[in-house]
């Protein structure tokens, strides 16, 4: 009796993992962490010392200050947010990935 309600309720969430999509969410939390890494490697290591080449450093960026609000650090969160989304986008455009959700006509 417990042997079979627990081959129902195995079955049970076999079928809400199928149905809802469950492992495609979670394959996908696994590669957002893996593509979070990879883009913040982008920014840090490749675009800000591109940019401290260019514009003669970032990291005076930080210290800006008014008064006592440390608003460069805020600037440069910003900064790195807007190198994070373009490199996402751009790496969605490239490997066509903006195609597959569209719905079917």
């Amino acid at each position: 009796m417990v042997r079979e309600q627990l081959k129902g309720t195995v079955a049970g969430f076999i079928t809400f993992i199928r149905e809802r999509g469950v492992m495609g969410l979670a394959i996908g939390f696994v590669l957002g962490g893996a593509v979070s890494k990879v883009t913040t490697s982008f920014s840090s290591d490749i675009v800000n010392p591109a940019l401290s080449y260019f514009f003669g450093g970032t990291e005076r960026l930080g210290d800006i200050m008014v008064g006592s609000v440390a608003i460069g650090k805020f600037l440069a969160a910003i900064l790195d947010f807007f190198i994070l989304a373009l490199t996402v986008y751009l790496i969605f455009r490239v490997l066509k990935l903006d195609t597959l959700d569209k719905p079917k006509e």
